[in-house]
């Protein structure tokens, strides 16, 4: 049984500090309903889309130009038999000088190839992480709805 994590990574021209605001700007990249601080450590926010996903996310680790880390406390995915796969996992965004370039490595921690949302789930992150979320960064407008 495989338990890696779903992570993948992309490289940009912009510094640090212009791309962690970029992943703090929630609303910036990820569709659907975001209701509540994304930017402040020890805050929680909601994510919505339809009646298909919901997920409350803490903010329990925030290092500013470094790291954010999300525990997702409360899930349901509509379209898998447990709907609650997400509850307890882990969204995390490191941000790292590399060569002359910005690294962002994102890992969803929990969300491994055993559980029946990671292929719809690893293909949504791939979209708005090295889609919308690459885009916002790199061009100060990200494609949130796009994939709807």
């Amino acid at each position: 049984m495989n338990e890696e994590n779903f992570t993948t990574s992309f490289t940009v021209d912009q510094t640090r500090e212009e791309a962690f605001a970029a992943i703090l700007d929630v609303r910036g990249w990820w569709s659907g309903d975001i209701e509540g601080s994304t930017d402040t450590l020890d805050d929680e926010f909601t994510y919505r889309y339809e009646d298909i996903h919901y997920s409350k996310q803490k903010i329990t680790q925030l290092v500013p130009s470094t790291r954010v880390v999300w525990l997702v406390v409360d899930s349901y995915l509509k379209f898998v038999d447990d709907k609650t796969e997400w509850n307890g996992t882990e969204i995390t965004f490191d941000v790292s000088e590399l060569d002359d370039k910005t690294e962002v490595r994102f890992t969803h921690v929990g969300l491994v190839p055993n559980y029946e949302c990671f292929e719809a789930c690893s293909s949504g992150w791939n979209f708005y992480i090295n889609g919308s979320l690459l885009t916002l960064i790199a061009t100060g407008r990200g494609q949130p709805n796009e994939l709807e």
